[in-house]
């Protein structure tokens, strides 16, 4: 299957498209907080799917997280900026935290390409552990139509891809993925640093915000 070995290059899911078509990736997430691993894994993805930027979509309401503690919104995005500001291929977008109701990914696609236009080819990279519900998620068929699917791997979730299509769903492995924001989020609580972990910004974002406290 692509995208398990190797560079697949510009070429490998272009499908015969023409050469002046954008490859933009889609990193959504809750980013509560945004950490070095988000940032490692999409670094490594645009460099390995020769991607021309990333966009970082921080969730307004994810809709799987409902009944968990989620910081504010406007928290989650200033810190997502504040820590992809260093780097010019990476971009944010408020699409999502803009948008009422529960996210759904499959708004967040239809939103996006309907912003960037026809000339474009979708790459949402999501952690492995999401990508094993994928099957669950709204308008599956859609999805799978909108963009190409990049799962990188986090801590005890093994690689596997044989109930995904894979015409459409990439997985790779990124070692940073083993930071999480629940131990980040925990580390705070407990009065422990987070530098090195997170941006520095973001650090200090959160000790300003007060952000994670008991």
């Amino acid at each position: 299957m692509p995208g398990h070995g190797g560079r697949p290059g510009r070429s490998a899911y272009d499908h015969g498209v023409e050469e002046d078509i954008r490859r933009i990736g889609i990193m959504g997430g809750t980013f509560d907080p945004i950490h070095h691993g988000h940032l490692v894994a999409a670094s490594e993805v645009a460099d390995r799917f020769g991607l021309d930027e990333v966009v970082f979509v921080p969730t307004g309401q994810p809709w799987q997280k409902a009944d968990e503690p989620v910081s504010p919104a406007e928290d989650r995005y200033l810190m997502t900026v504040i820590a992809t500001a260093s780097n010019p291929r990476f971009q944010v977008s408020r699409v999502d935290i803009d948008r009422t109701g529960p996210t759904y990914t499959v708004d967040t696609l239809r939103d996006l390409q309907a912003e960037y236009g026809p000339k474009v080819q979708l790459f949402f990279i999501t952690g492995a552990d999401a990508l094993q519900r994928i099957l669950s998620w709204k308008d599956l068929d859609e999805i799978f139509e909108l963009a190409h699917f990049i799962g990188v791997t986090r801590p005890g979730f093994p690689l596997t891809d044989k109930h995904l299509p894979a015409d459409t769903v990439s997985l790779i492995q990124v070692p940073a993925m083993s930071i999480s924001s629940t131990d980040c989020r925990a580390r705070v609580a407990r009065g422990e640093p987070v530098w090195y972990l997170v941006p520095d910004g973001v650090v200090q974002y959160i000790a300003k915000r007060s952000l994670y406290q008991r």
